[in-house]
């Protein structure tokens, strides 16, 4: 037992460990149980109560670990190094609640309560289909359970504990006095790139995705252990719809999450974490399409079986690229290595191997086609629809498995230099194809369809596409690319094919309008994600090409970018731009950034609004941005700071910035000696010119000049004497600034002008208090609403679809 040390509140943590146990216990009691309740041809139904019983304490447990996990994090126990290493006291409840589910430990726990609710309703709903479907579930119910155990066996250790103690987890002096956490104030808070509403309702929306991911997995291989071949895709459909519509919103939300949170300028970046997840997404697309061939007509009843399989098998994959530390630095989004790469890759291996055995047991027996599919019928291009995704999902899986390639083989493949540009250059083509199935497969019918009208239909259907592709494209600006107008083609022909089967349900068939609604919102989605990821424009452009911040062009591009003082107006594309001030919420420093379109005709105010991107000064991670954005109809305008001074001291606000930044204006004077000049706080006088000056360290040589002008600066009551320099070398003009930072004053003899008999002296001085700046990005994005709207839309579609396949099992049970 641990020793208690002064402070420190075990309780929590012990009765969460209990829970563990207890979920991984009782999880694989119920897969035992569900096991024998399945081969036991008998009517005592003792197994299966054995079973309910093993999964509600499962359900019990899963809840006892979240509530313990979640009392411990929220009362900033920091004995916990789940707590301190994920959270602060600084941290509203909504972040809080975050701080959750950013760990591995909190993300697993996450994904196994979305598998217990999952399961409550298959209990409920499944019927004769509980034992063998429940004996899949909660196999991986054991698995995530194992990965939160953090046991030492034989030497070997089994997960990673969330109740694990900050002193078990570090090693340090520290902790050998019994009052250490008195010198332990607060924790190392959230991920500044976590703290957002986003990330409050994205993961819980994602992992809810990859958990019910499991439900068709589930019954594809009940159908093969029982030899139910025909009967499973029809349950399995709802399910899988509801998993592809549940795991395209978290998708989506992420997206949200990147445009709304991230400072990179979009909402998709192929960072190998968000291809992770989009890869199952579309693979049981593709597996739902199939499933609908399969149904309606007997075909492609491996390939259902197959694409159903594989793409729970790829969250498992998912799981593993994101968790075992494999990535390495290739992703923002990975997780770090707890040690877990051979248990995450048993669990892999299990649900990859338990498919190959069963489908090649039950080979024999799977429905084969006698014939082959018509070329005028549906299945078939449903068919070709889906090796279309899965070639593009084989694609993404192996540009982003390069470091799993590299550490299995030893080999040193270097990831593409331009991932975005790598990536859109297959992926465009694949998606045309894709978006231009989905149009015309609308007006094909399973087993056959009329040629004549077939075609009647689709040319009709082409030529008003190709209107309206022509005025889009104009529009839109896409028309330096070929493949972009292709695309932006097949997504309004995708459209118009599907608005004319919707037009149909109009009047009275609605039992099409899912499918039609959802591939309308994929063809907006796919319109959307283009035109604004290639027609986006940066509209801050310094014509300068100079920002003023020490290092700011190794990290930045200057000409992409505005440095605004406070209180001082700029032109920036149709708006004049203004930082008008900032706030402090607790670690951001929120700029106030005013925008005025003005009529140039009359000086009228035509447009005015105020947006607030904020930033963070991390010590870690620098400067964390967060953008805010003006939304129109057809455009964004989306900003953000690129570079700002650290809000914590005041005298440190220009660190970094180049010196003559700290100054106002200065004033130029063409001088004589003799002359006076007055500055706001006193005067100058141009005592004399020293021709015999000399540089320190610099020797001169003949032909050189160093002149020196001598001033006596009255200011404030005080006289100072200084003397800048002018320097004439190998040909070449030099100036040597002298300051008074007690007067805050700097002094440049900048020029000499002979036929003028004149001088040139240029006076700078400290403002009463610096300057506030940032430094801004501005970018617009057209046509973004289409991408949002589409999203809203396909989700839409799958809800109608679920509703329709729902009513469909009813009617046949």
């Amino acid at each position: 037992m641990d020793t208690q040390f002064a402070g420190e509140h075990l309780l929590p943590g012990q009765l969460g460990q209990f829970f563990i146990i207890l979920s991984f216990g009782s999880a694989f009691l119920a897969t035992i149980s569900y096991y024998f309740a399945t081969v036991k041809d008998t009517l005592d139904d003792s197994w299966q109560r054995i079973a309910r019983i093993g999964f509600g304490l499962n359900f019990i447990s899963v809840i006892g670990v979240g509530a313990c996990l979640f009392y411990i994090i929220y009362n900033h126990y920091f004995e916990y190094h789940y707590a301190w290493a994920h959270s602060s006291k600084a941290l509203p409840t909504y972040y809080i609640i975050s701080c959750f589910w950013e760990g591995q430990e909190g993300s697993f726990w996450l994904w196994m309560f979305w598998q217990a609710v999952l399961s409550s309703i298959l209990i409920w709903k499944a019927k004769s289909w509980e034992n063998s479907v429940m004996t899949t579930v909660m196999l991986s119910q054991t698995f995530i359970a194992s990965m939160l155990l953090g046991v030492e066996i034989l030497g070997t250790r089994i997960g990673s504990s969330p109740f694990i103690l900050l002193r078990d987890a570090i090693d340090g002096p520290i902790f050998s006095r019994p009052d250490y956490l008195s010198l332990i104030p607060d924790g190392n808070g959230l991920n500044p790139l976590l703290q957002n509403y986003w990330m409050v309702i994205h993961p819980p929306t994602l992992f809810l995705g990859f958990a019910s991911m499991i439900v068709p997995f589930a019954y594809a291989i009940a159908g093969l252990w029982q030899k139910k071949h025909k009967e499973w895709p029809g349950v399995a459909l709802p399910w899988a719809l509801f998993a592809v519509m549940i795991l395209g919103t978290g998708i989506i939300m992420g997206s949200f999450w990147a445009y709304e949170a991230l400072n990179f300028g979009g909402f998709w970046a192929w960072d190998p974490v968000e291809n992770a997840s989009i890869i199952p997404w579309l693979m049981l697309i593709a597996a739902v399409h199939v499933i609908l061939a399969f149904k309606s007509s007997g075909h492609s009843y491996f390939t259902a079986t197959f694409l159903t399989l594989i793409s729970f098998v790829l969250v498992l994959y998912a799981s593993f690229l994101t968790r075992s530390g494999i990535l390495g630095e290739t992703s923002v989004h990975a997780f770090t290595d707890l040690g877990m790469f051979g248990h995450l890759l048993l669990y892999l291996a299990v649900f990859a191997i338990i498919p190959i055995v069963l489908m090649v047991v039950r080979w024999k027996g799977m429905p084969i086609t006698q014939k082959d599919e018509e070329t005028y019928s549906r299945e078939f291009w449903l068919f070709i629809g889906a090796l279309v995704l899965t070639v593009s999902c084989i694609q993404v899986i192996a540009t982003t498995s390069i470091p799993v390639f590299n550490a299995v083989f030893g080999t040193k493949i270097a990831p593409p230099p331009n991932v975005i540009q790598h990536y859109n250059k297959w992926q465009v083509p694949f998606a045309v194809i894709v978006a231009i199935i989905s149009g015309f497969t609308q007006f094909l019918k399973y087993r056959t369809t009329d040629s004549k009208k077939f075609w009647r239909k689709i040319i009709i259907s082409i030529i008003i596409a190709l209107c309206i592709t022509a005025g889009f494209v104009y529009v839109a600006k896409v028309y330096a690319n070929l493949m972009y107008i292709l695309l932006t083609f097949a997504g309004v022909f995708s459209i118009v094919t599907n608005f004319d089967i919707l037009f149909d349900a109009l009047k009275g068939k609605w039992k099409l309008a899912g499918s039609s609604v959802a591939h309308i919102g994929f063809a907006l989605l796919l319109i959307g994600a283009l035109v604004s990821a290639a027609t986006n424009e940066v509209v801050s452009v310094n014509s300068t090409g100079l920002i003023a911040v020490e290092g700011f062009d190794k990290v930045e591009k200057p000409r992409e970018n505005l440095m605004l003082y406070q209180g001082e107006p700029l032109a920036m594309d149709k708006y004049t731009i203004t930082y008008v001030g900032d706030s402090i919420e607790g670690p951001n420093v929120y700029y106030r950034v005013n925008y005025k379109t003005i009529d140039k005709s009359t000086g009228k105010v035509k447009e005015e609004f105020d947006l607030y991107p904020n930033a963070q000064q991390n010590p870690k991670m620098g400067l964390i941005a967060s953008p805010d954005t003006r939304h129109y109809l057809t455009y964004d305008i989306y900003t953000h700071a690129t570079a700002a001074p650290p809000k914590e001291d005041k005298h440190e606000a220009h660190e970094g910035h180049s010196d003559e930044e700290e100054y106002d204006t200065p004033i130029t004077k063409e001088v004589s000696p003799g002359d006076t000049v007055k500055y706001n706080n006193g005067i100058i006088v141009v005592k004399s010119v020293n021709k015999n000056a000399t540089i320190e360290k610099i020797p001169l040589t003949p032909g050189d000049v160093a002149v020196g002008m001598q001033l006596e600066v009255v200011t404030k009551g005080k006289t100072y004497n200084v003397e800048p320099l002018y320097l004439i070398k190998n040909g070449n003009k030099f100036d040597f600034a002298k300051t008074i930072d007690e007067a805050g004053l700097k002094f440049r003899f900048s020029n000499i002008f002979p036929a003028k008999d004149k001088l040139e002296l240029m006076v700078y001085q400290k403002p009463l208090t610096p300057k506030k700046w940032i430094v801004l990005k501005a970018i617009k994005f057209p046509f973004i609403n289409l991408f949002w709207g589409g999203t809203i839309i396909m989700v839409i579609g799958f809800l109608l679809s679920i509703f329709r396949r729902q009513k469909e099992l009813k009617r046949l049970s």
